[in-house]
């Protein structure tokens, strides 16, 4: 069975897996794995950018969402024509041009907008994850991962990769959909800051900086900027003492990782 594995740590956002989708599927028939894509409107393989925090405490990353092939997808059932949308042997999940009416119930229900609506072919369309590059015999991977300068995407059998799988997570888990896309090194959020001394306006280096949340507890020290960072957090709340020797200790309580969380300068009094 085929998985894509993509490791969002070293995506560049080079968008070459995205123009090369476009190259290989925009003017090309190749039906009966999927008409031509149109020139604008849709992207097979979907770059999507991530800023996280606030100025000056800002990362960035880069998620490639293809079709997510899923084992339990939901665009199968939502079809209301046996065998339109079907998936192979190998796993990958393939809208059959010809018989797809445009009814649109699977473009609402893919989780993922994955699933695109052709308007002059009056078809749906997706990733076919280079199918028909696979059974030519002369491809073994589609053409996002082949153009792939960093080898972020790779693609190939479940049994190839499955010690990365065990590392890996896949997007939104709570719908049970199975997707056979997993990510690697996915950011988890993060709380920063910067501490200072108001008085002599400087930046306060060495201060220990802790961390709780549900009992466990997690310490930091600021840097030779004054900056302290908590990375890889679980969504939560914590709450945060900071100290540093000659100084009132400063709390801040009830801090929420629903989204990255930039403190901002932090003065401390004497």
């Amino acid at each position: 069975m085929k998985v894509f594995v993509i490791d969002v740590g070293i995506c560049n956002g080079c968008y070459s897996c995205q123009i090369a989708c476009k190259d290989e599927h925009v003017g090309n028939d190749w039906t009966p794995y999927a008409k031509p894509q149109p020139d604008t409107g849709q992207f097979w393989m979907r770059m999507t950018e991530h800023t996280r925090g606030t100025v000056p405490k800002v990362k960035m990353h880069y998620i490639p969402i293809p079709c997510q092939h899923c084992d339990e997808a939901p665009c199968i059932p939502a079809c209301p024509i046996e065998d339109v949308i079907y998936r192979r042997d190998d796993g990958l999940v393939i809208i059959d041009p010809e018989k797809c009416t445009g009814c649109k119930a699977c473009v609402d229900a893919c989780p993922y907008d994955a699933i695109f609506m052709n308007e002059d072919l009056n078809i749906a369309q997706k990733c076919t994850g280079c199918a028909h590059l696979l059974d030519s015999g002369e491809w073994t991977i589609p053409r996002c991962a082949d153009a792939c300068p960093t080898e972020a995407i790779k693609f190939g059998e479940e049994s190839e990769f499955k010690d990365l799988i065990a590392k890996a997570e896949v997007l939104k888990p709570e719908l049970k959909a199975k997707p056979r896309v997993y990510y690697l090194n996915i950011p988890k959020k993060f709380i920063a800051g910067t501490i200072y001394d108001p008085v002599e306006k400087e930046v306060v280096i060495g201060a220990t900086c802790t961390l709780s949340s549900n009992g466990k507890t997690m310490t930091a020290t600021t840097d030779g900027f004054g900056d302290f960072w908590f990375e890889g957090l679980q969504e939560g709340v914590y709450n945060l003492k900071i100290e540093a020797k000659g100084f009132a200790a400063k709390t801040f309580d009830k801090l929420s990782t629903e989204k990255d969380i930039n403190l901002g300068d932090i003065p401390l009094s004497k």
